[in-house]
């Protein structure tokens, strides 16, 4: 699977605006299957858990809140391109309504 950090990237959306790429991707996120969309959704877990536990432990260390920054920032670096990567397979499919 090959990994798009932007929408820009993807080659079935470059040639689309901004609001036509959302909105393709939007209609391929739909047409993800059961345990894709688990696979989307247990990753995101994986990655907020650790930022409410490092905030938790704020009170005792405050090195934690700069984990908890970091980990927070890596949040879109890690899930987008697994989510563009998931949903890749139905851009084909998926026809945006403004064309």
């Amino acid at each position: 699977m090959k990994l798009y950090f932007s929408s820009k990237q993807i080659p079935q959306l470059q040639h689309l605006s901004l609001p036509q790429r959302l909105d393709a991707l939007q209609t391929a996120q739909k047409k993800l299957t059961g345990p894709e969309k688990l696979l989307l959704n247990l990753l995101k877990l994986v990655m907020l858990v650790p930022v409410f536990v490092l905030i938790l432990q704020v009170s005792n260390n405050w090195l934690a809140l700069l984990w908890a920054l970091l980990v927070s920032l890596l949040y879109p670096l890690i899930i987008k391109p697994m989510e563009f990567g998931l949903c890749i397979k139905y851009l084909s499919q998926s026809k945006p309504q403004g064309t």
